[in-house]
C-alpha cells in the first residue's frame, strides 16, 4: 500500500499565483527571455563552432557555455510558462526529481565551467607566451568534459539523497520548479538533520570551490595587468576578462543567495524571484555580454552572413 502511495504522490507547483497581476507581464518577460537564450546561444555555438577565427581555448568553453545555459534554460521554462498562463502545475514524484536532476546537473555544470573559463583567462594574460602549450586542445577537452561530469556527478549526489527522505503533505511547493530548498522544506521524518548537512556539503563544494578558483585566477590576473607598463596592454587585458567577469557575478551571485544559506531561513517568496533572475535571465544576457563589444565575434557574423549572402546569390 505504501509503496502505491509513493509512485501516485503528486506535488503542487504554487509558481507566482499568489502575484496574478504579475503573472502576463512574467509571461511575456520569460517566452521572450527564453526565445532569446535559445536564439543567443544556438548562434554563438554556431558561429564558435565554423568559424576558424573562432577555434580557440575562450571560444571553445563559450560554446560549451552556450549549450549548458541553453539546456539549463529549457530545464526549467516550459512548465513556468504552463503556470503562468492560469493552470494548477501537478507534477508526480518522479517527474518533479528529474526536473531537479536535470536543472541541478546543468546548473552545476555551469558552476565549474565558468571556473574553467577563469583559468583559461588567467592563463591567457598571466602567460602569454606559454598560453598555446598550457591551453591544449586535449586538456581543453578533458576540462570541458569534467565540468559536465562534475555537474552529473552533484545533482546525481544531491537528487538521491532527496528520493531517500520523505516529503511531508501537504506537497504545496511555493516556488515555481522543484528546486532544492523549496523542496527542503517539505522534508520531515527522524534525522533529517544529516541528508541535510550532507547536501549542504555538496552545494558548498560545487559552489564555493570553483568561486575560489575564479577569485584566485583573477588575483592573479589583476597582478599581471598592474605590472603590465602601457595603457593599451592593460585594456587588453581587461577586456579580455570583462565579459566572463560579469556573467560569473550574474550568476554566482543568485546561485550563492539560493543554494547556500539554512533551509530554515529561506525566504520562498524572495527565492522565487531570485531563481527566475540566474535561471531565465542570466541565460538569456550571456550571449549579448560575450558579443556586444566582442570585435571576433561580430567579425565571424559578418563572415557567416556574407557567406549565406553569396550563397543565396549565386542560385
Amino acid at each position: 500500500m505504501k509503496a502505491n502511495q509513493s509512485t501516485e504522490e503528486r506535488f503542487l507547483l504554487l509558481g507566482f499565483s499568489d502575484w496574478p497581476s504579475l503573472q502576463p507581464v512574467l509571461f511575456a518577460l520569460v517566452l521572450f527571455c527564453y526565445l532569446l537564450t535559445l536564439t543567443g546561444n544556438s548562434a554563438l555555438a554556431l558561429l564558435a563552432a565554423r568559424d576558424p577565427r573562432l577555434h580557440t581555448p575562450m571560444y571553445y568553453f563559450l560554446c560549451h557555455l552556450a549549450l549548458v545555459d541553453a539546456g539549463f534554460t529549457t530545464s526549467v521554462v516550459p512548465p513556468l510558462l504552463a503556470s503562468l498562463r492560469g493552470r494548477a502545475l501537478w507534477l508526480q514524484r518522479g517527474g518533479c526529481l528529474a526536473q531537479l536532476c536535470a536543472s541541478l546537473a546543468l546548473g552545476s555544470a555551469e558552476c565549474v565551467l565558468l571556473a574553467v573559463m577563469a583559468l583559461d583567462r588567467a592563463a591567457a594574460v598571466c602567460r602569454p607566451l606559454r598560453y598555446a602549450g598550457l591551453a591544449a586542445p586535449r586538456l581543453c577537452r578533458a576540462l570541458a568534459g569534467a565540468s559536465w561530469l562534475g555537474g552529473l556527478a552533484n545533482s546525481a549526489a544531491q537528487t538521491a539523497l532527496l528520493a531517500s527522505r520523505p516529503l511531508c503533505p501537504p506537497h504545496r511547493v511555493d516556488h515555481f520548479i522543484c528546486e532544492l530548498p523549496a523542496l527542503l522544506k517539505l522534508a520531515c521524518g527522524g534525522g533529517r538533520d544529516i541528508p541535510e548537512r550532507q547536501m549542504l556539503a555538496a552545494r558548498v563544494v560545487i559552489l564555493l570551490l570553483p568561486s575560489a578558483v575564479i577569485l584566485a585566477s583573477y588575483a592573479a590576473v589583476a597582478r599581471a595587468v598592474w605590472g603590465m607598463r602601457t595603457t593599451g596592454s592593460r585594456r587588453k587585458a581587461v577586456g579580455t576578462c570583462g565579459s566572463h567577469l560579469t556573467a560569473v557575478c550574474l550568476f554566482y551571485g543568485s546561485a550563492i543567495y539560493t543554494y547556500l544559506q539554512p533551509t530554515l531561513s529561506y525566504n520562498q517568496g524572495h527565492g522565487k524571484f531570485v531563481s527566475l533572475f540566474y535561471t531565465v535571465v542570466t541565460p538569456a544576457l550571456n550571449p549579448l555580454i560575450y558579443t556586444l563589444r566582442n570585435k571576433e565575434v561580430k567579425g565571424a557574423a559578418r563572415r557567416l552572413l556574407g557567406s549565406l549572402g553569396r550563397g543565396h546569390a549565386g542560385q
